[in-house]
């Protein structure tokens, strides 16, 4: 294509001057290189047109513009590459701390199963000791009483001798019984406490005053005297009965049968003559000494003192005589009975509970005034 002089310049030459200067701005020092692509030759070893160059000429700002992307994506997945080496290197020591803790964890976690584990066992081993000593109480309540204990039980009551044996019942120390409403015939053997044994000649009628105020105690069975049913029972039984001349004294028996910490024991025979002393042993040895014709520490009478009370562990001996020690041993029985029946130990009825609780009531009313048993032999 020719043109005059002074026409326009064809349209292609205009899109070259447009092509080197962006050629120049995005390739720099390759321009040299760009424009050597203008003097190449044809298969023909002719030049090239003008046109043909200045498509040889886009094709190498083609090719240099895709080798300058390629650069920067190279440079963008060096960086890329960093970045994921020092993210697995991260997550690889996140994963080795993570196992760590889970195996600490883990071998916490057995150390206090091993623990707990040893505790069940101990706690088995206990529960089952308890039950055992519950079963063999439960048998004890049921066939012996401390008003009437079982001599199958206790064969030592059985031996010769016995007159000078004591035994511990709820923290109240005492030989026989001495709590009977009458003698009972040499031979014959003393009636149950706790075991309600059938009564051929007597007769006896419920108060439904009283066992409707027996039945609410029993609903929620405590020590507290403000119930209808222990206030009557302080009111009519228990105080009469450990009511002695010596009233402060009193106090304190009564205090001691409460906290079943009060301590009855005999006073051993002997070959020694009979003696005056003091009503009152105060730090005097611990060994029995022989029977004592004294004053009564309670009543103030001069009796044969067989047996001495001690209220609490380091409390005086005071010598008794056998009325005062029937009062308080009536009273005793009383006490451990309801204490059965607080602690779940009686498996009776009602209604049987409530005839002994008469039949204990009938006997201190009878201590009171002055029944009681003595020993045979």
């Amino acid at each position: 294509m020719v043109t005059s002089p002074g026409s326009a310049a064809p349209h292609w030459k205009s899109e070259r001057k447009k092509s080197e200067k962006r050629a120049r701005r995005s390739l720099g020092n390759n321009w040299t290189l760009q424009r050597g692509c203008c003097n190449l030759l044809d298969a023909n070893k002719k030049p090239l047109t003008m046109q043909m160059s200045f498509l040889v000429k886009c094709d190498c700002d083609l090719f240099f513009y895709t080798l300058q992307e390629l650069k920067l994506k190279d440079k963008e997945c060096e960086r890329l590459s960093q970045v994921r080496n020092q993210l697995e290197q991260e997550l690889e020591e996140l994963t080795a701390s993570l196992f760590e803790e889970a195996h600490k964890m883990v071998r916490e976690a057995n150390v206090k199963q091993a623990a707990a584990e040893k505790q069940l066992k101990e706690a088995q081993g206990k529960i089952d000791v308890l039950q055992a000593e519950v079963t063999a109480l439960k048998t004890l309540v049921l066939t012996s009483t401390p008003s009437s204990p079982n001599r199958q039980l206790h064969p030592q009551l059985q031996a010769s001798g016995t007159r000078g044996a004591y035994k511990h019942v709820g923290g109240h120390i005492r030989n026989k019984s001495a709590s009977g409403a009458f003698p009972s015939s040499p031979g014959k053997p003393e009636p149950s406490s706790v075991s309600i044994q059938p009564v051929a000649k007597e007769d006896r009628e419920m108060d439904s005053v009283l066992y409707a105020e027996f039945l609410m105690w029993k609903e929620h069975p405590s020590l507290d005297r403000s119930s209808a049913f222990l206030s009557r029972i302080y009111r009519e039984d228990i105080g009469p009965c450990l009511s002695f001349t010596r009233s402060e004294l009193s106090q304190l028996v009564q205090s001691a049968v409460e906290n079943n910490s009060l301590t009855i024991e005999p006073v051993a025979m002997s070959a020694l003559p009979m003696v005056k002393a003091s009503a009152i042993e105060c730090g005097g040895p611990n060994g029995f000494r022989a029977a004592i014709e004294t004053k009564c520490a309670l009543s103030g009478m001069t009796r044969l003192c067989r047996h001495r009370i001690k209220l609490g562990d380091k409390g005086s001996y005071y010598y008794i005589s056998p009325s005062s020690r029937a009062r308080i041993t009536a009273v005793c029985n009383f006490f451990t009975y309801i204490r059965y029946i607080q602690q779940g130990l009686v498996r009776h009825d009602a209604e049987q509970m409530f005839w002994e609780v008469m039949r204990l009531r009938r006997e201190m009313t009878v201590a009171k005034l002055g029944f009681y048993l003595t020993d045979q032999g």
